[in-house]
């Protein structure tokens, strides 16, 4: 599990395996009354940032997990760009996390679920992909999407 830019099912088992680490990062937030997202981000196969969202417990509406897992990584590299990277987020990223995304130049991002009412990756703006910006991301959608929606779902419901 060092290369994860390898085609075939390579890249499907270990897209699946940090995406289970990402998943683990949001069972924090739940843990914490938080919206159960989280992140990871990894640099040549080894995890170098994660994350989950904290906006409640610091009052801060920043404090996604993308972003943590951003902060996280520009941390221990030294470095806010993270190039040759992949990032791993339960949910697709909002309009602030893709353009977070693409500033700190992350190379790949995958996601689980889609975001009906705020993605911005692909369901509403594009960001990530946008031929307008000096920086593209390359973007694999629905990695362990039923698990990661399913999370969401279950803590709104119960929150209902």
């Amino acid at each position: 599990m060092t290369n994860i830019y390898l085609s075939g099912a390579l890249v499907e088992q270990t897209d699946e395996y940090f995406m289970r680490l990402a998943l683990a990062e949001a069972k924090l937030a739940w843990d914490a009354d938080e919206v159960p997202v989280g992140a990871i981000l990894v640099i040549d196969g080894k995890v170098v940032g994660r994350g989950h969202n904290l906006v409640v417990a610091t009052n801060d509406p920043t404090a996604h997990a993308e972003i943590a897992a951003l902060r996280d990584a520009a941390k221990a590299i030294g470095n806010y760009r993270v190039v040759g990277s992949t990032l791993y987020s339960t949910i697709e990223p909002c309009a602030m996390c893709a353009g977070a995304i693409v500033h700190a130049r992350v190379s790949r991002l995958v996601y689980g679920a889609s975001d009906p009412r705020a993605g911005a990756v692909r369901t509403h703006f594009g960001i990530c992909e946008s031929e307008l910006l000096n920086h593209r991301v390359s973007v694999e959608a629905g990695v362990l999407e039923s698990e990661c929606g399913q999370m969401l779902v279950s803590f709104f419901r119960l929150r209902r």
